[in-house]
This record gives C-alpha cells, sequence and structure tokens, in this order.
C-alpha cells in the first residue's frame, strides 16, 4: 500500500458525507489535506478534526459556476503546495422526474456542470502538474445508477465522466499518474437521501483506494462494494490487482 503521509490531497465536497468521511480516512494516513465546499464554514469541524494529525487548507467554490472553479484552482495554487491526489466526490443529483418525457433542460445543465466540467476543470489543471512530478492519483466518482430515466441529468453527467475519465487515463501510461473511478453505493447521504440501504460509512474503505495504489494504472472502477468489511491494506491489495478493461 502506498505512503501518502505528507502528500497533499485536494478532496471536494469534504463538508459532509462521503467526502467528509474519506477526507478524515486520508488524514488517518498521513495525508495532508485541501477541503473544497462551497463555503469554509462548512468544513470547519473535518478540518479541526484532521489538523490534529495532519496540516489542512480550506477552500471555497461554487461548483456549479465554472468562474467559481477557476477561482479556487488559483486559489489553490497560491496555497504553494503540491497537489499529489485528487478525490473528486462532490456531485448533485437534481431531481427524481416520475414524469421524465417533462424532464427540464436545467436537470441536464446543472449536472453536467457540477457532475462533469468541474472535476475534469480540476484534473485539466492539475494532472499535468502531477505528471511532471511522476506521482499522481485522482479518483472520480461515479454512479451505478442504470436505466433509469427519472435520474437522466444525473446518470448521463457520471456516464460522460466515466468516459473522460478513461479517455484521459489512456494517455497516463508510465507518467506515475493513474486516473480511475470510485461508486460509493447507494448511500444515505444528501445525495442518497435518507432511505437508501447503506451508511456512508460503507463507501469505506472503496471510495479511497484508487489514492492509495502503488502500481499507477488507469481506467479502473473501483465499486465500493467490491470492499465492504474489510480493512484499508486489504482493499488496497485487491484494487492493486483488479484488472483494467477500459484499454
Amino acid at each position: 500500500m502506498l505512503d501518502i503521509s505528507g502528500k497533499w490531497a485536494l478532496v471536494t465536497g469534504a463538508s459532509r458525507g462521503i467526502g467528509r468521511l474519506a477526507a478524515l480516512a486520508l488524514a488517518e494516513q498521513g495525508c495532508n489535506l485541501i477541503l473544497l465546499s462551497r463555503d469554509t464554514k462548512h468544513t470547519a469541524d473535518v478540518a479541526a478534526a484532521a489538523g490534529e494529525k495532519v496540516s489542512v487548507r480550506e477552500v471555497s467554490c461554487d461548483l456549479s459556476d465554472p468562474g467559481s472553479v477557476s477561482k479556487a484552482i488559483a486559489e489553490i495554487d497560491a496555497l504553494g503546495v503540491p497537489v499529489d491526489i485528487i478525490l473528486n466526490n462532490a456531485g448533485v443529483q437534481i431531481a427524481y422526474r416520475n414524469d421524465y418525457y417533462q424532464t427540464p433542460v436545467s436537470d441536464y445543465e446543472i449536472s453536467f456542470r457540477i457532475n462533469t466540467i468541474a472535476p475534469m476543470m480540476i484534473c485539466y489543471h492539475f494532472i499535468p502538474k502531477m505528471v511532471e512530478r511522476g506521482f499522481g492519483r485522482v479518483v472520480n466518482t461515479t454512479s451505478g445508477i442504470r436505466l433509469e430515466p427519472e435520474q437522466a441529468g444525473y446518470s448521463a453527467s457520471k456516464a460522460a465522466l466515466d468516459k473522460v475519465t478513461i479517455d484521459l487515463g489512456s494517455k497516463l501510461g508510465g507518467t506515475g499518474v493513474a486516473i480511475n473511478l470510485t461508486d460509493p453505493g447507494w448511500c444515505r447521504t444528501d445525495l442518497g437521501g435518507p432511505h437508501t440501504p447503506n451508511a456512508p460509512e460503507s463507501a469505506l474503505p472503496g471510495v479511497i483506494v484508487g489514492a492509495l495504489i502503488e502500481q499507477p494504472k488507469s481506467g479502473r472502477t473501483f465499486a465500493a462494494g467490491l470492499f465492504y468489511d474489510m480493512t484499508l491494506e486489504e482493499a488496497v491489495a485487491k484494487a492493486e490487482d483488479m484488472p483494467c478493461s477500459a484499454y
């Protein structure tokens, strides 16, 4: 398992739910954190908890606004620390449309801005810097939703994220940088809702194994369900052995 102590991880959607848990789990491994949320007051408790173990920075960003994303990226650059790991965890599910033939255009517009465009803006900015340094781990959060036109904006934006993630990963062989996907499953978060079957904690360790793999292989999906009830070491070892079917 990769030693990430002293490295810096950018975690989006870090204020609550799976993002919060993932950030704290990385801190347990000695990884410094850059916590991204809509308002830094939302990450104050995460920063306080993680700050007992590692260095923490907080940055605000409205992921639905590309201008805000660009501003946040500039603010992160100004911190003067390398972004070694990215967990693009933040996402939005706009609505569940029972009358899916009436799905408004805005469902797609908002979903793609937050779920596809924002994470890829982050990837396009920081991955070249990772390549220059010869190290990087990027994990983009996907979804297992299929055959539900009721959630068309959400599922389409995640399918687009899958596509660009896998395509970008095909260019990273031999660079020391890996980009992969994780599917947390259907969890009781603000996005998943209160009546879903899985606690947010069930997404761990699966959602962070892509940050801890030693071999920089891209194009894989680390579904959290594959790692239930495993220790972090066991989960990472399993992830290392998973084949890449994308290339």
